[in-house]
């Protein structure tokens, strides 16, 4: 297992993750398999999505915190209710195709650590599983 330390700096981030994951199958020399990233924090997740026009994070970002306001009378005693709501929703981890050495994403797609309840230091853990043969 390898772990990638982030650093979030608002409430709700979305962070581009793609090239930190590309770096580690590169390094590694890891050629087919899968790749499970996954958020080991309840209050954050991680999710594929566009990586072309920020807006589309940024309006992901608006989206969740206006259909699940922070504070929407949850009887959760950290006053973080919504955050773990988001996390579920978003799911706290992916799995990946390998080939050749490259993350298979669509033309327009990056992998994203989606952070709801920050700032925080936070992790993602990665674990390579190769093809067999």
């Amino acid at each position: 297992m390898h772990i990638i330390k982030i650093s979030t700096h608002t409430r709700n981030q979305i962070i581009d993750i793609t090239s930190q994951l590309q770096k580690y199958i590169s390094q590694n020399n890891f050629q087919s398999g899968l790749l499970t990233v996954f958020s080991p924090h309840t209050t954050a997740g991680i999710t594929v999505n566009e990586n072309a026009d920020p807006d589309v994070k940024n309006d992901i970002v608006s989206f969740l915190q206006k259909t699940i306001p922070q504070n929407n009378q949850f009887a959760h005693a950290e006053g973080n209710s919504d955050a773990h709501i988001k996390g579920s929703l978003v799911n706290f981890s992916q799995n990946f195709i390998i080939e050749n050495k490259q993350i298979q994403l669509g033309t327009w797609q990056g992998i994203f650590f989606m952070e709801f309840d920050g700032p925080r230091s936070r992790e993602v853990w990665l674990k390579f599983l190769p093809d067999k043969g």
